[in-house]
């Protein structure tokens, strides 16, 4: 079984193998994804919603990160370990630095930033002291109160062409993997083209490189709501393990998601 790395995941795009990928918060489950054969696992912080019930993610710590990132990659031997940069934790490139060091120690391989250009010089100095970086563009939770709300985003030409910009020069600034949220599936496409490195869309239809769910929406168990983006694989194979084996072949395969799951501009 070969580990996943990031030269793994350049190679996967090139040769258009989808690419899939799971949130994951603990070392039992993180021990299922990985032994099911997920790419990748992502310590989110989405953990504020779906482990602590709260409203939105801004209350998580790069702390409580760090400590569900060592739990997860405990027993990672495959899967490629990216951690969540939480809300304000990356503010100034000082902050960047200490935080990313942080969730490094605790196991991760990959850290995750949200925004657009204005990230690129913090990227650019965590690149220069060994950390990688994922990008995280559309629907970025720790801006809900900008947006107004979980919102679509791209839909207005102005707003689109502002996220391919966003997605080339976050490339240039050093990113080797993109997440792109809730955005329609033909920009999706269209960022997915302009960029050599792999783009994982959650909500954002089937033409990204591969594909990422919050593992509580997956199995139908979160305790706020069911998004439009995500589907129970737990209701339709009534077991966990063929739950997570359902959703990775429906993944490799270009099943999931469909229509039903995507956005149009």
């Amino acid at each position: 079984m070969k580990t996943v790395t990031t030269s793994r995941l350049m190679d996967m795009k090139s040769a258009s193998e989808k690419i899939t990928a799971i949130t994951a918060y603990d070392a039992s489950f993180a021990k299922l994804f990985d032994d099911a054969g997920v790419d990748v696992m992502l310590i989110g912080d989405s953990l504020g919603m779906v482990l602590k019930g709260e409203k939105d993610t801004l209350a998580v710590t790069t702390d409580e990160i760090a400590y569900h990132t060592k739990a997860v990659s405990s027993v990672a031997q495959r899967a490629f370990v990216i951690a969540d940069m939480p809300f304000m934790s990356y503010g100034t490139e000082e902050l960047a630095l200490t935080n990313a060091a942080k969730l490094m120690a605790a196991g991760a391989s990959m850290v995750k930033v949200e925004g657009g250009d204005w990230l690129v010089s913090t990227i650019k100095k965590l690149n220069e002291r060994g950390v990688p970086v994922c990008g995280h563009l559309g629907l970025t939770p720790q801006s809900v109160h900008v947006f107004g709300g979980f919102k679509v985003q791209g839909r207005v030409q102005s707003q689109a062409d502002k996220l391919c910009a966003d997605a080339q020069r976050l490339e240039s600034a050093g990113i080797q993997m993109l997440v792109l949220e809730c955005v329609p599936s033909e920009l999706a496409a269209r960022i997915s083209q302009l960029v050599s490195i792999p783009v994982i869309g959650i909500g954002a239809g089937a033409e990204t490189d591969g594909q990422i769910l919050v593992m509580h929406d997956m199995l139908g168990v979160s305790a706020n709501y069911m998004p439009k983006f995500s589907k129970n694989y737990l209701a339709e194979t009534g077991d966990i393990r063929a739950a997570v084996k359902q959703y990775i072949h429906e993944v490799q395969t270009g099943t999931f998601p469909g229509p039903e799951h995507s956005f149009s501009a």
